[in-house]
């Protein structure tokens, strides 16, 4: 069976907590985050969060298993995508070290038209005391951040983009394209004061990573959200 088929059987059939789950073996699990749900618990949420749903579906509901997941990386609560989590220390420390290799690729609308439609945003990204992210003129205050990118389609003043994340900075898109003057649709912390969502318009579309012990290179990708086809007054998909 083809990765895609299987893909297809898995997150039809396997959704705990509404994440899809896109693929599964003994080493990792590559899921779909709705937006709205944590990645990782905090203080105020220790439950309602994906690493917390996957610990349970692993565990078949028995708290005394030692089965668990390992985050690998993260995606912003009003985010959403794909997601890996890996099944041991020895996978998760192999996917991280190798986070520089892994493609990442997002989908986004933002306000207005970017001129021109494709091409990289590169300055170097920099964090205050508010937790506010901003690029800095000078580079030994911030982080060389490039984000690529394409516009798609355009439609009611917004613009669909195809964003390659070459460096994968806290906020880094959100403040690229907001610095621009093209803010994303939803984004309450770096875009406009009255929204035209009601959250960020920001996905997770498709990855690329080697597995961490058969060498092969896994590649998933998911199709346009339903609220962003909404947006663009588009057909849902179905």
């Amino acid at each position: 069976m083809d990765h895609q088929r299987q893909n297809r059987r898995l997150a039809t059939k396997r959704q705990p907590g509404g994440l899809a789950i896109h693929y599964e073996d003994k080493d990792l699990l590559v899921v779909e985050k709705p937006a709205g749900l944590l990645t990782v618990g905090t203080d105020s949420n220790k439950t309602r969060t994906a690493h917390y749903l996957l610990n349970d579906y692993v565990r078949k509901g028995n708290p005394k298993s030692r089965n668990r997941v390992y985050v690998v990386h993260r995606l912003d609560q009003d985010t959403s995508g794909l997601l890996i989590f890996a099944k041991s220390e020895q996978a998760k420390k192999f996917l991280q070290e190798h986070w520089a290799e892994t493609q990442k690729h997002y989908l986004a609308i933002v306000h207005g038209r970017l001129v021109p439609g494709a091409g990289r945003i590169t300055s170097s990204l920099a964090e205050n005391a508010a937790h506010n992210v901003y690029s800095t003129p000078d580079p030994a205050k911030g982080k060389l951040s490039h984000t690529d990118y394409r516009e798609l389609r355009s439609a009611k003043g917004l613009s669909l983009l195809e964003i390659h994340l070459v460096t994968g900075r806290k906020h880094q898109i959100r403040v690229h394209f907001a610095e621009r003057g093209h803010p994303l649709v939803g984004d309450k912390k770096y875009g406009q004061d009255k929204p035209v969502a009601r959250r960020l318009a920001l996905h997770a579309s498709s990855i690329s990573f080697t597995h961490p012990f058969n060498g092969r290179t896994l590649h998933f990708a998911t199709g346009l959200p339903d609220d962003f086809a909404r947006l663009l007054g588009e057909p849902l998909n179905r």
